[in-house]
């Protein structure tokens, strides 16, 4: 008898059986608020200020209603992904970005060294972009480009997504200079601006190594066999819907409506790139530009205003599934936050980690933050909610502030497999890739990158690494 495969439940069930546990901890968990000051926009909790409070249970009435508050809350993010996926659709209905794909897959393949240069350039580009300006949600476009350009290439879709998601995320968490995480963590824990930069730089290369192997190495065994890849019968739809094959060798002539598109899209990713360094756009300046591009690339690659108004909206409701699980997912910390159990998991874990030895106690700080990171995906909230406590904690247990600093900032390294995460999930939504999917992939990656930033933290203890 053949046994059957084990299949998760759908993400969005997933995610829902968390809020219904997260409800339920609010009538098990004791209620608790930290006071808490504003202090350059940010709310920020006041160290030893924490009070046991009345509780405040969530009933059947908050499952209901969580959802549609975290759907409100993650409005700009959800926004974004609609805004983006319509206008993308759009450009591809020109063919343009197809034909540019199928003749660069081509060049590729006729150069080794090309083909060898691919992954560890561009991911390199990437986690500096995720180092430098904390580069995050910005690296959703590109999603809709490596994707089809991996699938040309003969890779699938997990390689298209980590080329630049990973190669972000590998960034982001080794950061030496990202002001919305060590920027932001440094200045609540007092510390000098972007001090410890020669140990975190060396965190950044190891770290970026680790994942630029790892992704290349996956990528030469679905190379060579394509059938290993577990979004294979997926990617074997996406090349038909996208009319990509990879077996045609021959180049195809661009048009001139072809190159007008092309040439607009390259003036809008430089626009894209200048914009965040110079202006620090963000999401809706980001969505902006999208939408211009989608209706431009419409007009100057001749379509009909029918078909530029058909295309915005298929592409706009392909996102609508990853957007009801992005919803669900901030339903978590609603209810964790209405609960007031937040702030007690909070004061627990630091009375927690106290007993220990300093080595021990950086490690737990590290681990504590990976849990807090499942609520509170942004950084800048992260560091504003737990460095004003976690900083005073390090100097109580012999821990300083650079290290204290560091366990927070290695929590991101556990982002790109959170289901809770709305940039996680609008990456894999834009992918058209299942969650349970990518996080079979990631999984060893993240162990290996968890294992990293244990052992990174014990010459920061022993060595008492200071500011500078």
């Amino acid at each position: 008898m053949k046994q059957k495969k084990l299949k998760l439940p759908h993400t969005l069930i997933l995610i829902y059986a968390m809020v219904i546990l997260t409800a339920a901890a609010t009538w098990i968990v004791p209620g608790g608020e930290y006071q808490r000051v504003e202090k350059e926009g940010r709310s920020i909790p006041v160290d030893r200020s924490f009070q046991l409070t009345e509780r405040n249970p969530q009933g059947l009435d908050a499952l209901f209603v969580s959802p549609v508050k975290g759907f409100i809350d993650a409005a700009y993010i959800i926004a974004f992904l609609f805004v983006v996926g319509g206008a993308f659709a759009v450009i591809q209905k020109t063919g343009a970005i197809t034909a540019f794909i199928h003749n660069l897959a081509v060049k590729f393949e006729k150069s080794r060294a090309l083909r060898a240069l691919l992954i560890p350039v561009t991911m390199i580009i990437f986690s500096v972009a995720g180092a430098v300006f904390g580069m995050c949600e910005e690296t959703m476009p590109f999603i809709l480009i490596f994707v089809p350009l991996s699938l040309s290439l003969g890779y699938d879709t997990i390689v298209g997504v980590a080329i630049p998601f990973v190669g972000a995320a590998a960034g982001f968490a080794g950061a030496f200079f990202n002001p919305f995480t060590v920027g932001i963590a440094q200045g609540i824990a007092g510390l000098p601006l972007y001090s410890g930069f020669a140990y975190r730089f060396l965190l950044w290369i190891v770290g970026t190594a680790l994942a630029v192997l790892i992704v290349m190495r996956y990528a030469s065994r679905i190379k060579k066999n394509p059938r290993l890849s577990p979004s294979f019968s997926d990617d074997e739809k996406k090349r038909k819907d996208l009319a990509l094959d990879s077996g045609k060798k021959e180049m195809v002539t661009l048009s001139g409506a072809h190159k007008r598109v092309l040439l607009l899209f390259l003036v809008g990713m430089a626009l894209l790139v200048f914009g965040i360094l110079k202006y620090k756009w963000y999401i809706n300046e980001i969505a902006g530009l999208f939408l211009a591009l989608g209706i431009l690339s419409g007009i100057l690659g001749k379509l009909k205003g029918e078909e530029v108004a058909q295309s915005f909206g298929a592409g706009a409701k392909d996102m609508v599934n990853v957007a009801l699980i992005i919803g669900c997912a901030r339903a978590i910390l609603v209810v964790a936050t209405d609960g007031k159990i937040l702030d007690t998991a909070l004061f627990y874990i630091a009375k927690g980690i106290s007993h220990f030895h300093p080595i021990i106690s950086s490690q737990l700080m590290f681990i504590s933050q990976c849990i807090i990171n499942f609520f509170v995906h942004s950084g800048t909230a992260q560091a504003a909610l737990t460095m004003p406590i976690m900083a005073p904690l390090g100097d109580l247990v012999g821990i300083t502030r650079q290290t204290t600093v560091m366990a927070f900032q290695l929590a991101e390294y556990i982002n790109p497999i959170l289901p809770t995460s709305g940039v996680t999930m609008g990456v894999l939504g834009l992918a058209r890739l299942r969650w349970e999917k990518w996080a079979k992939w990631f999984l060893p990656l993240m162990l290996i990158w968890v294992i990293l930033g244990f052992l990174v933290l014990i010459p920061a203890v022993v060595t008492k690494w200071g500011p500078f």
